[in-house]
């Protein structure tokens, strides 16, 4: 099984990262986190990697479901979606597969949750390459 949900999209970086932001939200996904991975690798070892972001979203009433299935699942949490460039007119947009969750607990509670985040994950993905 994978662990990643991911779409490559011909659209430059910086307009990907906004459609991907919009794409979370039109599927019930706030943004709680967002760390800029390029600048802190620059400003703190100064190595440079392609633009390259973070974004930690959240659904709270799927937060809220995995944590009375699983009250660790937030070590999980939130599904961290990355946006990267690989050149400058193509960027890769990935999710971790929820799924996952359930693979790595062993507890089928988790189904329910996982199914539906994944369906709202996928969906954004396919806005997102549209």
């Amino acid at each position: 099984m994978g662990y990643a949900l991911s779409a490559t999209v011909k659209h430059p970086f910086a307009s990907t990262l906004d459609a991907t932001r919009a794409a979370l939200a039109d599927q019930g996904f706030g943004v709680l986190t967002e760390i800029d991975l390029a600048t802190t690798l620059k400003t703190k070892i100064d190595a440079d990697i392609p633009a390259h972001v973070i974004l930690g979203a959240c659904r709270p009433p799927l937060a809220y479901a995995a944590v009375q299935a699983e009250p660790s699942i937030g070590l999980l949490l939130p599904c961290n979606v990355v946006v990267r460039a690989i050149d400058d007119g193509t960027t890769l947009v990935e999710a971790m597969d929820p799924q996952v969750m359930v693979t790595l607990t062993g507890n089928d509670a988790l189904a329910g949750v996982a199914t539906d985040a994944r369906e709202r994950l996928t969906a954004a993905l396919a806005v997102i390459a549209a």
